[in-house]
């Protein structure tokens, strides 16, 4: 397929599984500068966005919300991607706004998020370098072979709330921390049972809560 039909397909998906504020910020927020990093660097260089993110939010450090310009969720790694303009991320930045701009990122890798910056003219006049950096992401983070159960990238990303929580998984928590509706968020969480990754934590016939089995330790090898 082309890029442009892949790339079509792949923002129609996320709008589709976006609501309030998160689907708003995905319209908006994903502009010029993020597709050229698709086109000339991510593409020609994976081929595909299976695991990636537009626009992900995340809980910030102060108790709101931040958006990752795209997050690329794989096993046990987070990866966060920014695309950064030169004029946009210093000269229009106060030592205040660039101090809290580097503690922002400071949490986020302290939270166990790997981040890679690209910069907007590089992407643009030598793309070659960036996708070289992709590809060497993917060799030293992603070199093991994927052998368990395919699983969205929703799916995932509950089953690496629950193994750091250590809590049983509660729909309305798991819809709200994924941005996602309550029906959307039941539903993944019934096939993760299906798939004998998590069981029931309390409830039978209504399930009420969810924990894990133990068997997402043998997801990856």
């Amino acid at each position: 397929m082309r890029f442009d039909d892949c790339y079509e397909k792949f923002v129609q998906e996320q709008q589709q599984k976006r609501e309030g504020e998160s689907r708003r910020r995905l319209t908006e927020g994903h502009g010029h500068a993020e597709k050229l990093f698709l086109e000339q660097v991510w593409w020609p260089a994976v081929g595909h966005f299976d695991f990636l993110h537009a626009e992900y939010p995340i809980s910030d450090f102060k108790d709101g919300v931040r958006f990752l310009d795209f997050a690329y969720i794989r096993g046990t790694h987070r990866v966060c991607i920014e695309i950064d303009g030169y004029k946009s991320h210093h000269s229009d930045l106060n030592r205040w706004q660039f101090a809290d701009q580097l503690t922002r990122q400071n949490h986020l890798i302290l939270d166990g998020w790997k981040v890679l910056r690209f910069a907007y003219d590089e992407i643009k006049e030598k793309p070659r370098r960036s996708q070289q950096l992709v590809l060497q992401m993917m060799g030293s983070w992603f070199g093991e072979q994927y052998t368990g159960p395919v699983l969205s990238l929703e799916e995932m990303e509950i089953i690496r709330i629950a193994g750091r929580t250590h809590a049983p998984l509660l729909p309305y928590s798991i819809s709200e921390q994924l941005h996602i509706c309550r029906n959307h968020a039941g539903k993944l969480l019934r096939r993760l049972v299906q798939l004998e990754l998590l069981q029931p934590a309390s409830g039978t016939t209504r399930i009420r809560s969810y924990k894990l089995t133990g068997k997402h330790r043998s997801l990856f090898g």
